[in-house]
């Protein structure tokens, strides 16, 4: 959404190992993954802002630009009408719906979006698109004409507006057939324009059943249903979610930028918080998205001298890395929430060689796959203080992972792996042995893989 729900958010972990020591973690998830989801790379598009036409029509030609990067998952910010009344700014908050089964005009038409999903999966990518069930418009044609789904301020006898989002309405998910008109609005979508899943926005404040009962009935429309929660709620994970934020370890990486976290935070964050979340689930890993972008900065504000290595580290640890439209080509700027803000595509390139490298490695690299939790380790090195180090395996690969977060080179060694041969250096791309020390440069990482 558009600000942060802290008092939803809750320390959140992978389900993976406790220091050098792995954690049998009995605590299974019921969610079935779609096998295409393993390797994937989510890319969040923000249609107002991607081109000067701020259409699908438009968008659709960058898809051959996003297959040729590698991209796999396409998240669309929500395509509907947005309200008028009390809108904020001047074209408004997508997240105000005023008609869930209806296309934003400034987008195009559904024929228009139903040609985008089509070409997108013609090309081999998913499309999911963001769903707000937690609130409506304070126009939406479901106050017009049930108001009694939505929740009732007892002194004002108007609809409670959640947060400070002034614009909105906040639903009743206690009225059963509020209940049934969401999930065939969901339905909608599956039906007409043949998506294949939804971010769920605020999904913390919407009843966990809810959520259980309409991922049972959008199966059976959509058996390879992916579904991604903007929540950090391990009951939600149990039978509904494949995904979730990774909001906790998005807030470590900011925090070690301005040193107020350093390596023992990332530590401490596998090790304590190791059985909260279902094993098999997926944390989505990100340095920036639209709230991030908006409201609280561009990666480059935020993680400073970090961010390439910040960008890195999201995709090699546990889980599915999100890519937010122009961080691929370095794009710096903070795009305006309410109002037209174009993304400028003319960027820095070497982010676009970078992104593009990544998604390679995690498709040729079995060890990082987003399923692939039981193989994550820490290897100790002898400066913890500045120095993260993990590896992943599996049965076909391993990788070996060292990030040095100081401003000063480090010298590190690796008495266990000198011996081993038969890795690739990632950022040359030669066979390499991983020598006993190593130096990495401040703000550095070195990547071997076999």
């Amino acid at each position: 959404m558009r600000k942060r729900i802290w008092s939803s958010l809750i320390v959140i972990s992978f389900i993976i190992i406790s220091c050098n020591n792995k954690v049998d973690n009995e605590y299974i998830s019921m969610v079935e993954h779609p096998a295409w989801a393993n390797d994937a790379v989510i890319y969040e598009v923000n249609t107002r802002q991607y081109t000067d036409e701020g259409t699908f029509k438009a968008f659709s030609n960058h898809l051959p630009r996003l297959k040729e990067l590698g991209v796999e998952i396409l998240w669309f910010m929500p395509i509907h009408k947005i309200g008028v009344i009390d809108r904020k700014g001047t074209l408004g908050s997508y997240y105000s719906v005023m008609d869930y089964k209806s296309i934003n005009p400034e987008f195009g038409t559904l024929d228009d979006f139903r040609n985008l999903v089509e070409e997108a999966h013609g090309l081999g990518m998913k499309v999911i698109i963001d769903w707000v069930a937690n609130h409506t418009s304070r126009d939406g044609v479901w106050l017009k004409n049930n108001s009694e789904w939505y929740v009732i301020d007892s002194i004002t006898k108007k609809p409670v507006a959640p947060f400070d989002w002034t614009d909105v309405a906040k639903l009743d998910f206690s009225n059963d057939s509020l209940r049934f008109a969401m999930i065939d609005a969901m339905k909608y979508w599956l039906e007409e324009a043949n998506i294949d899943g939804f971010r769920c926005d605020v999904a913390g404040e919407v009843p966990v059943d809810f959520w259980i009962m309409a991922v049972q009935e959008l199966k059976k429309i959509q058996p390879e249903l992916f579904m991604l929660a903007e929540a950090e709620l391990p009951v939600l994970q149990e039978n509904a979610f494949n995904m979730y934020y990774g909001w906790r370890f998005h807030h470590i990486m900011n925090g070690i930028a301005t040193g107020k976290f350093n390596t023992d935070s990332i530590r401490n964050y596998y090790s304590k918080e190791v059985t909260k979340f279902p094993k098999n689930t997926i944390p989505m890993n990100f340095t920036s998205n639209h709230d991030e972008n908006s409201w609280n900065g561009t990666e480059f504000e935020r993680l400073k001298e970090h961010t390439e290595q910040m960008a890195v580290l999201s995709f090699l640890l546990p889980g599915m890395p999100l890519i937010y439209n122009g961080q691929e080509v370095g794009f710096n700027k903070r795009l305006q929430f309410f109002e037209k803000d174009i993304i400028d595509w003319n960027g820095n390139y070497y982010f676009t060689d970078l992104y593009k490298k990544l998604i390679q490695l995690r498709k040729s690299v079995p060890a990082i796959y987003a399923f692939n939790f039981d193989g994550f380790s820490e290897i100790k090195t002898n400066d913890s203080k500045n120095v993260f180090a993990f590896l992943r395996e599996s049965e076909e690969s391993k990788l070996v992972g060292l990030f040095n977060f100081s401003s000063i080179e480090v010298k590190i060694k690796l008495q266990k792996y000198k011996d081993e041969d038969g890795y690739i250096n990632f950022k040359s791309g030669t066979l390499a042995q991983i020598p006993e020390t190593i130096i990495i440069e401040p703000f550095g990482y070195k990547i071997f893989y076999k």
